[in-house]
């Protein structure tokens, strides 16, 4: 029994990460229509900067900030060069996203080199706590999974509550008329792709504390994330965070039971969800 609550808390970790990568992607292709494969490139620059930061100035929460702004200002700067006149596109958008992925690869591993990355902790964040129904468990896990909650709650928040929330979820259904009423679409757009960029850097730092950081994690997590948006549907909140449990959870119990199969849960799992669910658990159309 043990040993299972350590792998549900260890499924949930994960989850939360997967949640915080995956919302911010699909902000950006659910909500926004927009094939962003480089969103794992996003992962890995706030990641780095975020290390940078924080090696150079002690301060991990610092860190934390200018990961999330790092990534925020790249995804940004993205937008408005490669994908913003390709709206619509969507093949174009998908060569334009993978080719700035191999780019950002190649220099952030020219720049940091194969070497493993690792954070050094604030004292709230290391060691662990005693909870009564399992025994000692980490600190940084623990928080990770607050951080998950936090900002899928203000997520939800902007999306529900705000004028831009609003404007945004409108722009899905009929651009045009949007438009038409005086809204500049495109300004909407950008905040939104910045906002999902932020999110994603913000995770790279959390993950990269929990676990590490090294080359070949922005193509792991765009692909965990896809399979998470995949199996909630396109543009749901509660969908991401549904698919994230579900992959986060599926993943711990296939290493820990079947190792050798443990990937193919995953694509077990999406599989099964698509032929009972074919958008998805939220999807639209």
């Amino acid at each position: 029994m043990k040993q299972f609550i350590l792998i549900l808390l260890n499924g949930l970790t994960l989850a939360a990460i997967y949640f915080m990568v995956a919302s911010g992607f699909s902000l950006i292709f659910g909500l926004l229509r927009t094939v962003n494969l480089a969103h794992g490139s996003l992962y890995l620059v706030g990641a780095y900067i975020g290390y940078l930061v924080s090696d150079q100035t002690s301060s991990w929460m610092l860190g934390l900030i200018s990961g999330a702004c790092g990534a925020s200002i790249v995804g940004a700067l993205m937008y408005l060069v490669l994908l913003r006149k390709a709206h619509g596109d969507n093949m174009r958008q998908a060569l334009l996203t993978i080719g700035f992925s191999i780019i950002v690869a190649d220099l952030l591993l020219l720049l940091f080199t194969p070497i493993t990355y690792e954070f050094e902790l604030p004292y709230y964040l290391v060691g662990s706590s005693a909870w009564s129904f399992y025994g000692n468990y980490s600190n940084i896990r623990i928080s990770t999974i607050g951080f998950a909650f936090v900002i899928g709650l203000s997520l939800w928040l902007i999306l529900s509550k705000t004028k831009l929330g609003m404007a945004v979820r409108a722009g899905v259904d009929d651009k045009e008329m949007l438009a038409a009423l005086g809204f500049n679409v495109s300004r909407y757009y950008l905040i939104i792709f910045i906002i999902g960029a932020f999110v994603c850097g913000a995770a790279g730092v959390i993950g990269g504390s929990v676990f590490s950081i090294s080359p070949g994690e922005d193509a792991r997590f765009l692909l965990s994330s896809l399979v998470v948006v995949i199996i909630g549907g396109m543009g749901s909140l509660l969908g991401a965070a549904i698919g994230a449990v579900m992959i986060g959870l599926a993943e711990q119990i296939g290493l820990t039971y079947f190792p050798n199969y443990a990937i193919s849960f995953t694509f077990l799992l999406m599989v099964l969800v698509l032929a009972i669910f074919p958008r998805g658990f939220f999807g639209r159309t």
